[in-house]
């Protein structure tokens, strides 16, 4: 996976948890089946999450901070606001702007996972802060036959040049070096 190609699976990987965040809310959680059916859910976002990361360690760029932790950290950020306790100016204007754009209901249903949030927005940022690996130095391998050697005719291509130049004649015994003496 390439450095942008990253950041965009890791907003991907983040999205589709918080739809099924979204869907998990919508599971009555009384009964032991609609329990289980919940928190399985929750525990797919989870695996789609870490899914996302499937990738080789190449560093992060500029972009993973960009395309993937400032979109989670408002989304995520807006439920947490809109979820305190105690009303303030913040949390009464985030609950305004939320219905005034039709989302209020989805961020009311959403906040029973308010831990699941803030620690996808922690998870996010500890994907950003990743280092990035030391260099790799190549390695030189030697050569493990002789250039020269390898680089001469045999004696089938010495007869074969032989008798369409027609200027030298090789003899049919010839023996390369390598070849051991025929007994017959």
């Amino acid at each position: 996976m390439n450095a942008l190609s990253r950041a965009v699976a890791t907003l991907a990987g983040a999205a589709i948890a918080g739809v099924l965040l979204w869907a998990a809310a919508h599971v009555g959680r009384h009964t032991n089946g609609g329990y289980w059916a919940a928190y399985g859910i929750v525990a797919g976002a989870g695996l789609v999450f870490a899914l996302s990361q499937l990738r080789g360690r190449r560093g992060n760029p500029p972009a993973m901070f960009g395309l993937a932790f400032l979109p989670v950290l408002i989304v995520a950020g807006w439920v947490l606001v809109a979820m305190q306790p105690h009303g303030n100016w913040f949390r009464a204007h985030v609950l305004a702007w939320s219905g005034d754009i039709g989302i209020r209901h989805v961020v009311t249903l959403v906040a029973v996972w308010l831990g699941v949030l803030a620690f996808g927005i922690g998870y996010t940022l500890g994907l950003v802060l990743e280092p990035a690996p030391a260099p790799i130095e190549p390695v030189v391998v030697p050569p493990t036959h002789d250039r020269t050697a390898a680089d001469e005719p045999v004696a089938a291509e010495r007869r074969e040049v032989a008798a369409t130049d027609g200027t030298t004649t090789v003899p049919t015994t010839d023996r390369t070096r390598d070849e051991a003496p025929v007994r017959r």
